[in-house]
């Protein structure tokens, strides 16, 4: 038996045309510090974000409306550092667009959810409590 899988490839005739040879990084994956720094500040963005969030989820204990806001806030914040800051860390997790993409969506969303929340929403937006009436209805 061949360990690379070569006899397996010619008895079902799959080409090796596209060979994987490892995983890249996403763009913009690499340190934020070099190795020598302590590994807190080589993954300053990350961990900006991520202490937001966890924050944010603790302020939830005693108001939930401010700490979404905060949750929210912390998403919204990553976008402009995973776009201006050349080397984010592990913040960066696919493309750079995905990426922001993805922190812009998520953290909005959070963010509009929760000023419509009930009781007493901060927002109400009439187009919206129309769907739910019909759907729920």
């Amino acid at each position: 038996m061949v360990a690379n899988g070569a006899a397996w490839r010619r008895r079902r005739r799959i080409a090796d045309k596209y060979p994987t040879r490892g995983t890249a990084r996403p763009e913009g994956g690499r340190r934020s510090a070099g190795g020598d720094a302590p590994a807190a500040l080589r993954q300053w963005p990350f961990l900006l974000v991520l202490g937001t969030v966890l924050a944010g989820l603790l302020i939830t204990l005693a108001d939930f409306r401010i700490g979404l806001l905060v949750v929210g806030g912390g998403l919204l914040g990553g976008a402009p550092l995973r776009v201006w800051v050349p080397d984010v860390g592990m913040l960066a997790v696919r493309s750079r667009f995905t990426d922001v993409v993805t922190y812009t969506v998520l953290g909005s969303a959070i963010v509009l959810l929760t000023l419509m929340a009930e009781p007493d929403p901060w927002l109400e937006v009439p187009f919206l409590s129309d769907v739910l009436r019909f759907s729920a209805g």
